[in-house]
Formats: structure tokens, sequence, C-alpha cells
């Protein structure tokens, strides 16, 4: 059985906490309660992700979806606490361009 997908909600429409596995399972619940924290603030919204596993294409297509409607309401989407297998990812798919990870938790 797989793992789950887990997010808090640290400062709503800012910043939020996810941790498990985002795949085509739990891709759904994730994608509405990002796109409401886009929705519900300004500024950078920062995803701490140091507990998160992008587990297929669909979670990938989740991270990279909502990255473009923050772009479109003129916000950025942060990725803080990147694990290394992810990094391998975002920068194998050049997906890494277009995201904008914080240096100084980015991990590997």
């Amino acid at each position: 059985m797989g793992r789950g997908l887990d997010i808090d909600v640290v400062r709503a429409g800012a910043e939020l906490v996810l941790a498990g596995r985002l795949d085509a399972r739990t891709a759904p619940n994730a994608r509405s309660m990002l796109h409401d924290a886009v929705a519900e603030g300004t500024g950078d919204l920062v995803l701490r992700v140091a507990g998160l596993e992008i587990g297929d294409s669909t979670g990938l297509g989740v991270v990279i979806g909502v990255g473009r409607r923050a772009r479109r309401v003129e916000r950025r989407l942060v990725l803080a606490g990147v694990r290394p297998r992810e990094v391998r990812l975002l920068r194998a798919t050049r997906l890494s361009r277009m995201l904008t990870m914080e240096a100084g938790e980015l991990v590997g």
C-alpha cells in the first residue's frame, strides 16, 4: 500500500508543508488545496517539501500546474527543502528552470 500525502497549512495562502507521496492517487486533493492557497494569498507561496516524494508524472504535473497558476496571478511558487531525488528529477526534466528553490534550504 502506498503512502498518503499530508498537507499542513503554516500560513494560509503563504506557506504549506507537504509530506508523503504526491502521485496520481493523491493529486486531486493536493491540486485543490494548492490552488486554494494560490487564490488566498499574495507574494511568494512557499511549499516546504523536505518530506515529499514526487511519485509519478501526475504528481510532477501538480507542482508545475500550481507554479503556472501562481505566475498568472503574479505570485511565485518557492520549493523549500527539496530532497536530492526530486532535485535530480526537476533538473533532468529542465523544470528547475521554471521553479524557484530556496538555496538555503536546498538539499543535495
